[in-house]
């Protein structure tokens, strides 16, 4: 096996929920997905494909209809004067992880410069070592309540040497989301440079601010359909089909004929049956994600001001994403508080760690919480345990 494969280190995630996987009194706030099900018209059009014998191989890009309704709904979330995306620009994928490895598979080889926004999910940095590429991460920093980048230290890192920009906004785990002013200035960067990006924008329709579309800044608002640019989506957060893995990419069309040899050698394509709720998903979408968004606002509107009222805790509501991340004061290495936290607390969240390697202090005793939850009341009681916890190891003796 490769020396890079035995390098890479599990998911700390993984396995902080592998510590408390089978405890009922375990809640359960470390993955990032709704403890919702999928809506049953979603759930039926699968079904109904399978009742029909759809059980044969699809084109490497996806069925047609699906590419079209991908199109069509990317189209319609744009900002005024932006190109349409057409359906030659769409690859669909067996999920958003697979569209952002097939993404770093076309783009990376070995030895080739990355750099990478972080926080992130853990993904996004391990995919490229996995392709032999030399991670550098320029790191968020928390300032004034919210997160911030650092514009000219990114820029910086961006030269004519740099293969790819990746970078995942909304963002996971913290939230902090690009501005347009923002993307502007790296997409005038990056044609300069001549440096992909790769826009890992899943949580697009998951956002809190103010937009004439009610999404998050996209690139697709403003770069040209030949840029350098691919940006990855998924049905996971905004249609409530996390185990569905069903996600798409939006690439330059002169890269769409050799992204489907990719596609072919790692899944040949992704299951008729599958995709078939996918159609049905994107033309019924607004019976779907307006409530969901809705509710996630609601989710973290309950749990961030519980969270504030905690002593020691740092955290500020997040623009965009479905999670809270947030700062335990005292807490050091905080895979080591989110473990004691399942065993100890019986309360389950993902540690700051598993997002960035960068050792900088104020990025230390981070947790990450989902606050993806149809009971409030869980929330709640989640931030009733964490209270009590911290009780009790702050008290003398202990």
């Amino acid at each position: 096996m490769r020396q890079l494969v035995l390098d890479l280190e599990e998911s700390l995630i993984r396995q902080v929920a592998n510590a408390g996987m089978g405890r009922s009194d375990v809640l359960k706030f470390w993955f990032g997905e709704s403890d919702e099900v999928t809506p049953a018209f979603i759930r039926e059009a699968a079904a109904e494909s399978l009742t029909r014998g759809e059980t044969f191989y699809a084109h490497n890009l996806g069925l047609p209809e699906l590419r079209e309704a991908i199109a069509s709904y990317c189209t319609a979330l744009r900002c005024e004067g932006a190109p349409p995306v057409g359906a030659d620009r769409i690859a669909v994928t067996s999920g958003g992880v697979n569209a952002l490895m097939l993404a770093v598979q076309a783009l990376v080889s070995a030895g080739d410069h990355v750099v990478a926004v972080t926080p992130v999910w853990p993904n996004l940095t391990a995919q490229p070592a996995i392709m032999g590429g030399r991670v550098q991460c320029v790191s968020l920093r928390p300032a004034g309540g919210q997160w911030r980048l650092d514009m000219d230290e990114l820029l910086a890192a961006i030269t004519p040497a740099t293969r790819l920009l990746i970078v995942n906004s909304p963002n996971n785990p913290t939230g902090w989301t690009l501005t347009r002013a923002e993307q502007e200035a790296l997409l005038v960067h990056c044609r300069r440079t001549g440096t992909w990006i790769l826009a890992d924008e899943v949580y697009e329709r998951l956002y809190y601010g103010s937009s004439p579309n009610g999404c998050a800044p996209s690139f697709l608002d403003i770069a040209l359909p030949e840029d350098r640019l691919m940006v990855a989506h998924s049905f996971s957060k905004s249609f409530l089909m996390t185990g569905w893995r069903l996600g798409w990419l939006v690439l330059p069309a002169s890269a769409t004929i050799h992204f489907g040899k990719l596609v072919e050698f790692n899944t040949s394509c992704a299951p008729v049956f599958i995709q078939r709720a996918g159609v049905v998903a994107l033309a019924r979408t607004d019976e779907v994600t307006p409530q969901v968004v809705a509710h996630l606002k609601n989710c973290r509107d309950t749990l961030v001001p519980l969270l504030q009222g905690v002593p020691g805790v740092q955290v500020a509501p997040a623009p965009g994403g479905m999670y809270a991340f947030f700062r335990l004061a005292g807490q050091g290495d905080s895979f080591e508080t989110a473990k004691r936290l399942v065993v100890e607390a019986g309360l389950g969240l993902a540690p700051g760690n598993a997002f960035t390697s960068d050792p900088s202090p104020e990025l230390q005793g981070w947790l990450r919480w989902c606050f993806a939850s149809q009971d409030l009341g869980r929330l709640r009681q989640g931030v009733d345990r964490l209270t009590d916890w911290l009780g009790r190891a702050r008290a003398p003796g202990l």
